[in-house]
């Protein structure tokens, strides 16, 4: 039964954001709950990924925030042998890809404000994907790997969704042939 309702609050989330508009309300997302968790895994990837070097620490917030999603589902898949809390790992690793989606489409006008409550035109240098993109000279490209991280995350959604109802499905098919 929890499995149930599970599937229906990620039903119910993944849809939510798959709907959510990044270039027009980029705070849509920003305001989720969801936001809020990856926060702080993005921002603890700064501090983990900082014995690395400048252009690591910069990269470290999204790669601690889309690494957690993938340790949590390794953890349900290998260890316990939790499939369906495998899914809901993904969903969480697609919602997080999602959520960068809004940041990275900023890193040319710089008007979000970040955590320290300032955007990054106040303080040249504070944006992550503003630094990494300038890295390579690909700050105009923005908006096309801000939609791709977005298509990534909303294909992750729907294949979590569809892996977890189809685990439920032969739960429930196997409950009846009992």
């Amino acid at each position: 039964m929890a499995e149930h309702l599970s599937l229906l609050a990620l039903l119910y989330g993944g849809w939510q954001f798959i709907n959510m508009d990044f270039i027009n309300n980029p705070m849509a997302i920003g305001s989720s709950y969801m936001h809020r968790v990856n926060l702080i895994f993005h921002e603890a990837g700064h501090v983990i990924f900082m014995p690395l070097g400048w252009f690591m620490t910069k990269l470290g917030g999204t790669l601690g925030q889309l690494l957690m999603p993938v340790v949590v589902m390794l953890t349900f898949l290998i260890k316990n042998k939790n499939n369906f809390g495998a899914s809901v790992g993904l969903w969480w690793l697609g919602q997080s890809f999602m959520d960068c989606a809004p940041y990275i489409d900023d890193a040319l006008d710089q008007k979000l404000v970040l955590l320290g409550g300032f955007t990054g035109a106040d303080r040249p240098g504070s944006h992550d994907w503003t630094n990494i993109l300038s890295e390579f000279d690909k700050i105009d490209k923005h908006r096309e790997i801000a939609n791709t991280f977005d298509t990534i995350g909303a294909t992750l959604i729907f294949i979590a969704l569809i892996w977890s109802g189809f685990l439920l499905y032969k739960q429930f098919k196997n409950i009846d042939s009992i």
